[in-house]
């Protein structure tokens, strides 16, 4: 139309004829040229998505993704283990590692006073699932402190946790706030790993004391009375109650005894961490001995408790636990108690409720309490079993070693000597998985494994040795 106005009037229907072959011509183009650059835009677009896809980490970076930078943490030593175990798919596979028992085919085992525990739970009409108290159930509590403590549990102030993981982390926690400053956890070596990493969040600093000789595979008693006797006054040592984990290495009631004098003398804190009360020698009194002569004859020396009934009840899942210090003064325990509560609450609040039902029914009905106690042993006894046919079986097989010291450890682990070396090549050799310390759970031998674990064993072991010059 703009160029319509300068043509000649006579020109004018030409002029229109024109340019509408022009805009006809012009508009083709446009959609054709629309065309093409909307294939351009979806090729280009594809190709995006595919740099895009090829690229994916690195865009992520780019784009700022929340968390980017957070590294891979490093497995845990032993869940890392079980997960290696479960993905193996050669038929030989053994698990000497995980810390739960397993019965004579190699079965979790829930014992029977447990379920009939259950079983009565479910009848009674009054059973719930509300909100336990911060502390937790204070009748769970009384038994529980019982089992442990004995006649001395009425002197007691205790705490419902979460299994003995929670006890030793509230138990840590109250130690950071109410120790004088720069009080220090002494922790025996080796120990459970956790003791380490959970006293250290907990807000304490940690050091080591001797406790097991390389040299000898057993108790090296002189080196802990003397790391003992060198703490600064006023220390927290950490102790096993019973069935020491890993080594299953306890001192001697002498030695025990002796330990407690040294330790009132030095005016440092007794911290008990009872996980095999009853599982240790099939007796729950002897089991209980070290605990209760501390608290006896320890004059004023605190005495705290950190107890599990993962082990020994076998409620591995339920995470049943106790934290307690023994305290013959009504008041502070009252005051005791209310800061337990503080540190519990934003902790996690209130502890679980349907474990710890479980071991009130039981130590609360006196059938159910001696059907338990018969379980108990029967668990201890078998794993004895396996720690002196191994031993038996090692010899068959044509080992000249002196294995003494496993026939001689308590409680569910064995500690054998072995190296690292060696117990890399149990696992890639024979598809033996245990931890790289020497330590194998006694309680995952059965007699359709045991001879090719000490076969085994024996392969890795011949010609070196089993102990470490110290």
């Amino acid at each position: 139309l703009f160029f319509s106005r300068h043509y000649h009037h006579h020109h004018h229907l030409f002029v229109k004829i024109q340019l509408f072959g022009l805009i006809s011509s012009f508009n083709m183009f446009h959609v054709r040229m629309s065309a093409f650059f909307l294939l351009l835009s979806t090729s280009a677009n594809s190709f995006a998505l595919k740099a895009t896809s090829d690229t994916a980490s690195a865009t992520a970076a780019a784009l700022n993704v929340p968390f980017s930078d957070v590294a891979m943490g490093p497995p845990d030593a032993i869940l890392g283990i079980a997960q290696a175990f479960k993905a193996c798919d050669d038929p030989r596979k053994v698990n000497v590692c995980v810390g739960a028992y397993r019965d004579s085919s190699g079965k979790p085992w829930i014992l029977p006073s447990v379920r009939a525990a259950e079983r009565k739970m479910m009848e009674d009409a009054t059973e719930n699932k509300e909100y336990l108290a911060i502390e937790g159930d204070m009748d769970f509590l009384k038994k529980a402190l019982a089992f442990a403590y004995g006649a001395f549990s009425s002197d007691c102030v205790g705490v419902q946790t979460l299994s003995g993981t929670g006890a030793c982390r509230v138990g840590g926690k109250f130690l950071a706030e109410f120790a004088p400053p720069g009080t220090k956890v002494f922790i025996p070596v080796p120990t459970w790993g956790n003791h380490w990493k959970i006293m250290a969040e907990a807000g304490l600093e940690t050091s080591p004391y001797r406790y097991y000789s390389r040299a000898s595979n057993g108790l090296d008693y002189d080196g802990m009375m003397e790391d003992i006797e060198q703490a600064p006054d006023g220390s927290i040592i950490l102790l096993h109650a019973c069935a020491h984990n890993p080594t299953g290495c306890d001192p001697t009631k002498d030695q025990w005894k002796a330990i407690c004098d040294l330790m009132q003398n030095k005016k440092h804190i007794a911290f008990f961490d009872s996980a095999y009360q009853g599982f240790a020698s099939g007796d729950a009194e002897q089991d209980a001995f070290a605990l209760r002569y501390f608290v006896e004859n320890g004059g004023d020396m605190p005495v705290m408790l950190a107890q599990s009934f993962a082990k020994n009840f076998g409620l591995y899942g339920e995470r049943c636990g106790t934290f307690s210090i023994f305290c013959q003064d009504a008041e502070a325990r009252e005051r005791i108690m209310s800061q337990l509560r503080l540190i519990i609450r934003p902790m996690y609040s209130n502890p679980p409720k349907h474990g710890s039902s479980i071991v009130k029914t039981i130590l609360s009905d006196d059938e159910l309490t001696k059907q338990y106690y018969q379980e108990c042993k029967s668990m201890a006894d078998r794993i004895l079993e396996m720690r002196s046919k191994l031993v038996t079986t090692l010899q068959e097989a044509g080992s000249t070693h002196d294995w003494s010291h496993v026939s001689n450890q308590i409680g569910m682990f064995a500690y054998t000597g072995m190296s690292e070396e060696m117990c890399d090549e149990l696992t890639d050799k024979y598809a033996i998985y245990l931890t790289r310390d020497g330590r194998i759970s006694v309680a995952g031998l059965n007699d359709g494994n045991i001879e090719y674990v000490a076969k085994a064993i024996h392969d890795v072991t011949d010609g070196k040795s089993i102990t470490t010059a110290e």
